[in-house]
């Protein structure tokens, strides 16, 4: 099934929730239990970051937990090694999300590849713009869902360029800056995230940086079809019992309101 015929099912009752796990963090030998821990507490889908020493993309939580993961050993064929072990026990679909970086260093058709044979379903890399997208997802890439986002800066024009190139779904970016939790969020925020979701035809759109608890989703469920939650779990993982107790209360709750 694809991404977007998955999320177009859950969303027949619900919002769907995607969580972001960076591969090999907390624990990298006990990494593929927390994440079917993470979608039997609710989680309708996986990001699966790799971890990557300059993850521009990203907030101090998650360059930590990058950092930690690589600290551990964490590699490449480690992730895959992850996915293929999660999907085996799971119909939830997986994202991968990486940068241009590791992925040219592997061979961006090895990775490919080996992406698709690890059973990866999707693939999101913020670092290639719209401009080089044929120059980077070559025919290698096909059989992959390439994810592409959008900014509180994208124009009318733009967001329909990657409305027509982006497939699984478009990842709306909610607010300037990089991923992390935010307390606030001002009208500008909403207005763009309504326009954004507005000027969508072809695709599914998904919310993420900054939603970090019930009531954010409960703030945005008119105008997306889920959210993305990433920094706040990571930060919780961090600072968590060893059954990941809270983590997995709190992602209970977010799932309780899509």
């Amino acid at each position: 099934m694809k991404i977007s015929e998955y999320i177009d099912s859950v969303n027949k009752t619900r919002k769907v929730l995607s969580i972001f796990l960076t591969a090999g963090f907390p624990n990298k030998e006990k990494f593929v239990d927390t994440a079917l821990s993470v979608l039997d507490a609710g989680a309708d889908m996986l990001e699966i970051g790799i971890p990557f020493s300059d993850p521009l993309a990203d907030g101090h939580v998650i360059q930590e937990s990058s950092f930690d993961a690589l600290t551990q050993g964490v590699k490449m064929k480690d992730v895959f090694s992850y996915t293929e072990a999660i999907v085996k026990k799971t119909d939830k679909p997986i994202v991968l999300m990486g940068y241009a970086n590791p992925i040219m260093k592997y061979g961006k058709n090895n990775f490919a590849i080996d992406a698709v044979n690890c059973g990866a379903k999707g693939l999101i890399v913020p670092d290639v713009p719209i401009n080089e997208y044929e120059d980077f997802f070559n025919e290698s890439y096909n059989d992959l869902e390439i994810v592409l986002l959008t900014t509180p800066t994208s124009d009318e024009k733009r967001i329909k360029s990657i409305d027509k190139k982006s497939r699984g779904f478009i990842y709306c970016v909610s607010i300037t800056g990089t991923t992390g939790v935010k307390t606030k969020f001002d009208e500008s925020v909403y207005k763009n995230i309504e326009r954004t979701y507005n000027t969508i035809s072809d695709n599914k759109m998904l919310i993420g940086f900054g939603i970090s608890k019930p009531e954010d989703v409960t703030r945005f469920n008119d105008y997306c079809d889920g959210v993305i939650i990433g920094s706040a779990v990571i930060n919780s993982l961090r600072y968590d019992d060893e059954k990941y107790s809270t983590t997995l209360k709190l992602i209970s709750s977010i799932s309780d309101v899509c």
